[in-house]
């Protein structure tokens, strides 16, 4: 089985039958993956922008239950020890893990962009939330021009949400 694999799995563990907290990390996830594949990343990089996608969201569950909502602040605060915890029991080098529980906590934070798995994280959640959230096509116009980077992740907004 492969890390990635792993991780994903025990994701889905983790999120104890939530459905909709498991469909979302695997869309950000593929979202993540064919954004990265088509943006050329090196192996390294693409692999910890996937198992940063697995465990955005992984502040979630305890933010909900702790303060009613699982805002991107709280979020911020809860995740790292989370993170640190989820790979602690996987082959993951505790820099790669520091990068993915820093990724994970600031996959709301859209300024001073850290890196182009940072980026690509931004792209694909959301991708993932204009279309779970219903956003108008004002907000989808103003995400392209302030969020949209990348050349695969503007194709994929474009083609998914402004063919006219």
């Amino acid at each position: 089985m492969t890390l990635i694999a792993a991780a994903a799995r025990n994701m889905i563990d983790f999120y104890r039958g939530n459905a909709h907290d498991i469909a979302h990390f695997l869309k950000v996830w593929a979202y993540a993956r064919t954004i990265g594949e088509l943006e050329g990343l090196d192996e390294h990089t693409q692999q910890t922008l996937e198992l940063a996608a697995i465990v955005h969201d992984i502040a979630c569950l305890l933010c909900r239950e702790k303060y009613g909502s699982a805002d991107g602040k709280k979020q911020e605060l809860e995740s790292p020890p989370l993170v640190d915890a989820f790979f602690a029991a996987l082959p993951v080098s505790p820099e790669d893990a520091a990068r993915i529980s820093w990724l994970a906590a600031h996959h709301h934070t859209y300024t001073d962009v850290n890196g182009i798995d940072h980026r690509i994280l931004l792209e694909a959640d959301y991708l993932v939330n204009a279309d779970e959230s219903g956003y108008s096509r004002a907000n989808i116009e103003t995400a392209r021009a302030k969020i949209f980077r990348t050349a695969a992740g503007t194709q994929l907004l474009d083609s998914i949400y402004l063919r006219t």
